[in-house]
Protein backbone atom coordinates (compact mmCIF):
# COMPACT_ATOMS: atom_id res chain seq x y z
CA UNK A 1 0.00 0.00 0.00
CA UNK A 2 1.22 3.72 -1.05
CA UNK A 3 2.83 5.62 1.90
CA UNK A 4 0.28 8.70 1.70
CA UNK A 5 3.14 10.72 4.06
CA UNK A 6 5.65 10.29 0.95
CA UNK A 7 5.66 12.63 -1.27
CA UNK A 8 6.92 10.96 -4.25
CA UNK A 9 3.57 8.49 -4.03
CA UNK A 10 1.53 11.26 -3.31
CA UNK A 11 2.64 13.25 -6.35
CA UNK A 12 2.64 9.70 -8.20
CA UNK A 13 -1.41 9.25 -7.26
CA UNK A 14 -2.04 12.86 -9.30
CA UNK A 15 0.18 12.40 -11.93
CA UNK A 16 0.39 8.48 -13.41
CA UNK A 17 -3.28 8.42 -14.27
CA UNK A 18 -3.45 7.60 -17.48
CA UNK A 19 -3.37 11.06 -19.82
CA UNK A 20 -2.88 13.52 -16.80
CA UNK A 21 0.38 14.05 -17.57
CA UNK A 22 -0.20 14.62 -21.56
CA UNK A 23 -3.20 16.75 -20.29
CA UNK A 24 -1.07 18.63 -18.37
CA UNK A 25 1.38 19.10 -21.60
CA UNK A 26 -1.55 20.11 -23.46
CA UNK A 27 -2.30 22.77 -21.08
CA UNK A 28 1.19 24.72 -20.63
CA UNK A 29 0.86 25.91 -23.63
CA UNK A 30 -2.12 27.81 -22.83
CA UNK A 31 -5.84 28.14 -21.92
CA UNK A 32 -8.11 25.49 -24.21
CA UNK A 33 -11.43 24.66 -24.57
CA UNK A 34 -12.78 20.69 -24.53
CA UNK A 35 -12.52 20.10 -28.04
CA UNK A 36 -9.37 21.45 -28.90
CA UNK A 37 -7.88 19.01 -25.62
CA UNK A 38 -9.52 15.92 -27.29
CA UNK A 39 -8.24 17.08 -30.86
CA UNK A 40 -4.91 17.02 -29.84
CA UNK A 41 -4.65 14.02 -27.01
CA UNK A 42 -5.53 11.53 -30.32
CA UNK A 43 -7.19 8.23 -29.00
CA UNK A 44 -8.70 9.56 -25.91
CA UNK A 45 -12.22 9.39 -25.18
CA UNK A 46 -14.53 12.26 -24.22
CA UNK A 47 -15.61 10.66 -20.94
CA UNK A 48 -12.23 9.69 -20.23
CA UNK A 49 -11.23 13.35 -21.04
CA UNK A 50 -13.99 14.53 -18.63
CA UNK A 51 -12.93 12.56 -16.00
CA UNK A 52 -9.29 13.36 -15.88
CA UNK A 53 -10.29 17.18 -16.09
CA UNK A 54 -12.30 17.14 -13.10
CA UNK A 55 -9.93 14.91 -10.92
CA UNK A 56 -7.50 17.44 -11.66
CA UNK A 57 -9.39 20.80 -11.31
CA UNK A 58 -10.24 18.81 -7.62
CA UNK A 59 -6.42 18.73 -6.77
CA UNK A 60 -6.03 22.47 -8.14
CA UNK A 61 -3.99 21.37 -10.80
CA UNK A 62 -6.23 22.90 -13.09
CA UNK A 63 -8.67 25.93 -13.56
CA UNK A 64 -12.53 25.52 -15.46
CA UNK A 65 -13.85 28.61 -16.65
CA UNK A 66 -17.32 29.07 -18.11
CA UNK A 67 -18.60 31.76 -19.53
CA UNK A 68 -22.14 32.41 -19.71
CA UNK A 69 -22.57 32.38 -23.53
CA UNK A 70 -25.24 30.61 -26.15
CA UNK A 71 -23.71 28.07 -26.77
CA UNK A 72 -21.46 28.17 -23.13
CA UNK A 73 -17.78 28.39 -23.95
CA UNK A 74 -15.69 26.05 -20.95
CA UNK A 75 -11.93 26.96 -21.12
CA UNK A 76 -9.52 24.55 -19.31
CA UNK A 77 -6.01 26.33 -17.39
CA UNK A 78 -3.14 25.48 -15.33
CA UNK A 79 -3.09 26.79 -12.13
CA UNK A 80 -0.08 27.35 -10.15
CA UNK A 81 0.06 24.07 -8.45
CA UNK A 82 -0.22 23.12 -12.27
CA UNK A 83 2.40 24.82 -13.65
CA UNK A 84 5.12 23.35 -11.19
CA UNK A 85 4.30 20.43 -13.08
CA UNK A 86 5.83 21.42 -16.15
CA UNK A 87 9.63 20.77 -15.24
CA UNK A 88 8.82 17.12 -14.47
CA UNK A 89 7.11 16.91 -18.40
CA UNK A 90 10.52 19.08 -19.81
CA UNK A 91 12.30 16.20 -17.72
CA UNK A 92 10.51 13.17 -19.25
CA UNK A 93 10.97 14.67 -22.94
CA UNK A 94 14.34 15.01 -22.36
CA UNK A 95 14.93 11.69 -20.89
CA UNK A 96 12.61 9.93 -23.72
CA UNK A 97 14.53 11.85 -26.33
CA UNK A 98 18.03 11.36 -25.10
CA UNK A 99 17.34 7.14 -23.82
CA UNK A 100 14.64 6.05 -25.53
CA UNK A 101 15.16 7.26 -29.15
CA UNK A 102 11.78 8.99 -28.68
CA UNK A 103 11.70 12.54 -31.03
CA UNK A 104 9.64 15.10 -31.76
CA UNK A 105 6.62 13.47 -31.78
CA UNK A 106 4.95 15.61 -28.67
CA UNK A 107 4.47 19.40 -28.28
CA UNK A 108 7.82 20.67 -27.61
CA UNK A 109 8.96 23.47 -25.76
CA UNK A 110 11.40 25.34 -27.53
CA UNK A 111 14.97 25.07 -26.61
CA UNK A 112 17.53 27.52 -25.20
CA UNK A 113 20.08 27.48 -27.71
CA UNK A 114 23.65 26.03 -25.94
CA UNK A 115 26.24 27.96 -24.64
CA UNK A 116 30.03 26.70 -25.28
CA UNK A 117 32.99 28.37 -23.81
CA UNK A 118 35.41 29.55 -26.25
Amino acid sequence: MPDPSCPVCRTAEIVCGKWTLLIVRDLSEGRSRFCELERSLGGISPRTLSLRLRALEEEGIVHRTTYPEVPPRVEYALTEKGRALVPIIDSMRVYGSEWLGAEGSCAEAPEAPEVVAA
